[in-house]
């Protein structure tokens, strides 16, 4: 990327941060003959109070930002509509940092009740939930979608195996509810030991998509993420509700072979500056985040990479960082094959897809995502969700009726992990303020056959690389712990279940075996009793042989670094 393109990229993000507060509620519709054609403050007006409104997006895809002002706006001028219940399956908030998000609404009165599968990024709703002003629930997200899907064919609820051993299983752990503590549960475990997940019937429906023709067909064309935008009109049209479409584009009709027949949508809200995704609009999309990309690969990376840079919202990889992600590169491509089916996270995981994408073995891997994009590499921080020069991009419960079918490998992060194996993702502390929740973890977890965590040894800590060696100059707090605080993998379900799973940190890496948590790889320089065993609480055991591999040079430093698959 040349420096004049950096210079544009920068130039893209600044006009975006000067113009991300600005919103026009009244800006006129382009289509007079159509009476779906309306202002968002017209549309606010169709929302009752006490209404069960689902919105789709997931991280910076597909946000609604006119709408949900729009909703907030209304609600402190006229006092409604009010007392909603907010289901949104990816969590789509702004961290308390950027507007336009689900943030907008958490305002007290106007929501009573979020069913979400990730949390974190809804600080407003968090705070809320704190102080005793909202219902807070966390379910799954596949079970979420399946859910939506569920309602739009007249069923109620849905039977699945997911989150056996975890948080929501009430049997171990807290269930659904987040806060207040008498909350009602979305989940209950059968006379079978299989899971009921079901959600309040959703009679309204509140998102955007990139254009529509004048007759009031919506398109995804050109879209980054689809999301719940065809499960959650059926489901709102089962129950007598309302759909309502915010757009970027208006376009003739046939503009692509798939749609949403105008018959699903009772409102359309046209706004030109729409996103595709966050500082991206819909009528300059980027063409990098389709399957009709015309960027190098490399280029849309280099790009999305940049801009994360300018926000500041990715951490800073340090050598060790990426000597930690070449371990994790090392154990994946000792153990998958050509042809696996991958799904990667957030955080360290992404480098390990950036290693496994410049060395060109990622072409001989099916790259997967829970949000619906297939094929290209996941795109990195605000951008999750969309990948890269993608495939093919589905509905999310299409995505996860694929995973269900066959998933190899999950890549995933971790914030705890302990001696049975557990990990927890899904809470940072015992208060809602401090939720986080599963996303997609806990379903991607139960389709893999094959699992690997990649996380820092400890918080607070410095760790470096001397050399050929690494060293460990402030032990900090360790991640590996005797018992999480809350499970959101399960050890002994993984094991039931033949599952090869792997934890790679800076010092080394485990696998779960029926004896424990057994290290089987160390970096040279690390004194395992000083800087590992008694440096943790978690039980640990050694190979049966006596001693754990000591990782190569190539693996510290990075020189002459190579890997393969298996055939």
């Amino acid at each position: 990327m040349d420096i004049l393109t950096k210079l544009k990229l920068y130039a893209h993000v600044m006009r975006w941060r000067w113009n991300w507060e600005k919103y026009d509620l009244h800006y006129p519709p382009p289509v007079k003959d159509n009476p779906k054609f309306m202002t968002a403050w017209e549309a606010v007006k169709l929302i009752p109070d006490g209404a069960v409104m689902g919105t789709s997006g997931m991280a910076g895809n597909q946000p609604c930002s006119l709408m949900y002002w729009a909703i907030r706006d209304h609600f402190r001028q006229e006092g409604r509509p009010r007392d909603l219940t907010l289901v949104n399956i990816g969590g789509q908030g702004g961290r308390g940092k950027v507007p336009g998000t689900l943030e907008e609404l958490a305002v007290e009165g106007l929501i009573k009740r979020m069913i979400v599968s990730h949390t974190e990024s809804c600080k407003g709703q968090l705070e809320m939930g704190q102080a005793g002003k909202l219902e807070i629930q966390c379910t799954l997200f596949g079970p979420l979608t399946f859910c939506l899907r569920a309602q739009g064919e007249g069923q109620d609820h849905i039977i699945c195996d997911t989150g056996a051993g975890t948080f929501v299983d009430p049997r171990t752990g807290t269930g659904t509810r987040v806060c207040p503590p008498d909350a009602p549960q979305y989940v209950e475990v059968t006379e079978s030991g299989r899971f009921k997940y079901w959600l309040p019937p959703v009679d309204t429906a509140v998102f955007s998509a990139p254009a529509a023709d004048r007759k009031g067909n919506i398109y995804f064309k050109n879209c980054s993420f689809i999301g719940e935008s065809y499960s959650l009109p059926k489901a709102v049209r089962r129950h007598g509700g309302r759909t309502i479409v915010n757009v970027g584009l208006i376009v003739e009709e046939g503009y692509d072979k798939e749609f949403l027949p105008a018959d699903q949508v009772d409102a359309i809200v046209y706004w030109p500056e729409t996103e595709q995704v966050t500082t991206v609009k819909h009528r300059k999309y980027w063409d990098c985040f389709t399957p009709q990309s015309t960027l190098p690969i490399d280029e849309g990376l280099a790009r999305t990479r940049y801009i994360n840079s300018i926000l500041r919202v990715m951490s800073t990889r340090v050598p060790v960082d990426e000597a930690l992600a070449r371990l994790g590169t090392r154990v994946f491509a000792e153990n998958a094959m050509k042809g696996d089916h991958v799904d990667i996270g957030v955080g360290h995981p992404e480098e390990v897809a950036r290693l496994l994408h410049e060395s060109g073995v990622m072409k001989n891997l099916h790259m997967i995502n829970e949000s619906g994009a297939f094929g290209g590499v996941s795109a990195p921080g605000i951008f999750f969700g969309a990948a890269i020069n993608p495939h093919t991009i589905v509905p999310s419960v299409q995505a996860f009726d694929r995973m269900y079918k066959r998933l190899d490998w999950v890549i995933l992060g971790a914030l705890e992990v302990d001696s049975q194996g557990n990990v927890n993702v899904s809470r940072r502390g015992k208060d809602p303020i401090n939720h986080v929740g599963p996303g997609g973890f806990i379903d991607l977890c139960t389709c893999a056959k094959n699992i690997l965590f990649c996380c820092s040894w400890s918080d607070q800590g410095k760790i470096a690389i001397q050399g050929n060696q690494v060293k460990v100059l402030k032990p900090g707090n360790a991640k590996f712990i005797d018992k999480v605080q809350e499970i959101t993998f399960n050890g002994h379900e993984g094991l039931k279940q033949n599952k090869k799973v792997f934890y790679i940190t800076h010092l080394g890496a485990f696998r779960l075996t029926d004896r424990g948590m057994e290290l089987i790889y160390v970096m040279p320089g690390i004194d395992i009793q000083k800087d590992i065993i008694e440096a943790c609480s978690m039980k640990i055991v050694l190979p049966e042989s006596g001693a754990p591999t000591v990782v190569g040079d190539d693996v510290v430093t990075g020189r002459d670094f190579r890997f393969e698959l298996g055939d």
